[in-house]
């Protein structure tokens, strides 16, 4: 009996452990300057009050079109597949903005490779939720991944996310 009730307890408080387990990370909201990304797809929900996401379209990708008036582009999910066609690629390359794909599950690299296309790209194990690329014209290309906190897909994770790559928009600004 005493180690029927014993057991009882340990498993109650495990359940009550696990209940309480954190799943998401509290973390500081960008605070730096006033940044305008330009985004194809609808504009996530975010912390900040500072930023101003404008809505462009592929076509303006393409063809370069203001894109020197944003401090970065975002390229939602849902346009990843036709974002990979090599017509964009020479703008993706072009160094004038950074440009981060939002959920991607295959990286930076059928976004900047010619002949390369979204679905025939193999996946990348590092589950990051956003993938960062920027052909900078003063230094090295460079990339960035952001991951979720113990991959743990939930609004306060996201959230983080987004102000992580605020910060480096404004670094390399």
């Amino acid at each position: 009996m005493k180690i029927k009730l014993i057991s009882l307890v340990i498993i109650s408080l495990q359940l009550l452990l696990a209940a309480c387990a954190n799943n998401s990370v509290d973390s500081a909201e960008y605070n730096g300057k006033s940044l305008e990304i330009g985004i194809v797809g609808d504009p996530p929900q975010v912390r900040e009050e500072n930023i101003k996401f404008t809505s462009i379209e592929l076509r303006d990708i393409k063809e370069k079109k203001q894109l020197e008036n944003f401090d970065a582009v975002f390229i939602m999910k849902e346009y990843l597949v036709d974002a990979a066609n090599d017509e964009y690629v020479e703008s993706y390359q072009s160094g004038i903005v950074p440009f981060f794909f939002i959920e991607s599950e295959k990286s930076y690299l059928p976004f900047v490779k010619k002949s390369s296309t979204y679905e025939g790209s193999p996946d990348v194990p590092t589950k990051d939720y956003a993938t960062g690329y920027y052909n900078n014209p003063k230094a090295e290309m460079q990339y960035w991944g952001y991951g979720l906190f113990d991959d743990i897909r939930n609004e306060d994770n996201i959230k983080d996310a987004y102000s992580r790559i605020f910060n480096t928009i404004e670094e390399i600004n």
